[in-house]
């Protein structure tokens, strides 16, 4: 038996998020239905992550057991042949049997990126969420700051969220303007369900100035989602690293 680390690189617009779901086109079923044509094997991934419908991965990392002995690299250039143009393995390496990808994930980085201007872009609109309005970047940024940390994250996450404990370590969070494009990024050990997207949706709503100065502390001590921000949509988040 065989472990193969995957590096997926992937334009999520089109799929119904990475999760396998019957009836439903998903990047994880996807590339398994590719990979039984190459190996003959009904494989399963484990994923470092279920991203939702319409968002984008960078560097995915997902992990499969094998009984077959196609190399690694043989099995990255047989799947690149048979996935669609969206898809790409940018990488195929054997792994130690006891990796998986979701266990032993350190961190994850995302990115969103917002178009601030008045006309949206057609030609970056896949991967950018247009806002119109006038945004005060330096507020945004000095708000942000109150993210970083261990906290209680109950706030930003989606109100049918499961998970036992909403306590997150934020390890970074970075906002930058570049022309007409702000990039926040976010790195954490953990991101609750729409936790990322809330939390962008909320420095909108600061920025924009429908909350005031200090707000993002009182929305993390606050602990209701009522509180916070909207969930923006999907189309500008990207999963761009994974640390182990």
């Amino acid at each position: 038996m065989r472990n193969i680390k995957l590096t997926i690189e992937y334009d999520g617009t089109d799929y119904s998020g990475w999760q396998s779901q019957p009836c439903a086109k998903t990047v994880q079923g996807t590339i398994e239905k590719a990979l039984k044509d190459i190996t003959q094997e009904n494989l399963k991934l484990t994923s470092c992550s279920r991203t939702d419908k319409g968002v984008h991965a960078r560097a995915h990392i997902a992990n499969f057991k094998t009984s077959s002995r196609i190399p690694a690299t043989q099995i990255q250039r047989a799947l690149n042949a048979k996935l669609p143009e969206d898809i790409s393995i940018s990488e195929a390496k054997e792994v130690p049997l006891k990796f998986h990808a979701q266990r032993d994930v350190k961190r994850r980085i995302y990115h969103y990126s917002i178009l601030n201007q008045k006309f949206n872009r057609p030609i970056t609109k896949r991967f950018s969420y247009h806002m119109p309005y006038r945004l005060d970047f330096n507020l945004m940024r000095r708000e942000a700051r109150a993210l970083i940390g261990r906290h209680d994250f109950k706030a930003f996450q989606a109100k049918d969220n499961r998970e036992r404990s909403s306590i997150r370590r934020i390890k970074k969070i970075v906002l930058i303007r570049m022309g007409d494009f702000i990039d926040i990024e976010m790195e954490a050990d953990g991101f609750l369900y729409n936790m990322a997207r809330i939390v962008v949706g909320t420095l909108i709503e600061i920025g924009r100035g429908k909350f005031p100065p200090g707000s993002m502390k009182k929305i993390l001590k606050s602990r209701d989602r009522t509180k916070a921000g909207p969930t923006v949509p999907p189309m500008g988040l990207i999963l761009s690293k994974v640390i182990y």
